[in-house]
């Protein structure tokens, strides 16, 4: 048996660097609670409001269409109408919703005087909101070249 030095093996030397792993882990953590609950927090305010027998919903429809055809003819809500029938029909849908918007659709052949003869007669029925319904206008063909 021998006696000799005993010698220790170095120990494991400490990190110097820090470990993020544990802060990346509470970081998502934190990201997905904040993803869930912000939307929550911009909701509406909720109110309990008051009821009333005065507050019934509108069920009256919000516009009218008016179509005019290549002949000239009108037709209030797809249904043909003489020029008297129309002012009627407009001054009934003006008395019951004022704000109503009439939605004018014209043929490209029908002559101007006739648009805005119906338009006048939507006036004097009292609807001044009118709205001019087109296509959508389709890609110019490229131009040839000579």
């Amino acid at each position: 048996m021998s006696f000799g030095r005993l010698e220790r093996t170095p120990g494991a030397q400490p990190f110097s660097e820090i470990n993020v792993t544990p802060l990346v882990d509470v970081m998502l953590v934190l990201v997905v609670i904040f993803i869930i609950t912000a939307p929550l927090l911009a909701s509406s305010i909720r109110l309990e409001l008051p009821r009333s027998d005065a507050a019934q919903p509108n069920e009256v429809p919000q516009f009218v269409t008016l179509v005019v055809d290549k002949r000239g003819q009108a037709f209030l809500n797809d249904q043909p109408v003489s020029a008297d029938q129309l002012a009627q029909s407009l001054r009934q849908s003006a008395a019951r919703n004022p704000d109503i918007e009439v939605q004018l659709s014209a043929d490209q052949a029908v002559p101007y005087g006739r648009i805005v003869e119906v338009m006048g007669i939507a006036q004097k029925a009292g609807l001044n909101r009118i709205g001019f319904v087109a296509d959508a206008a389709a890609e110019p063909a490229p131009a040839a070249r000579p």
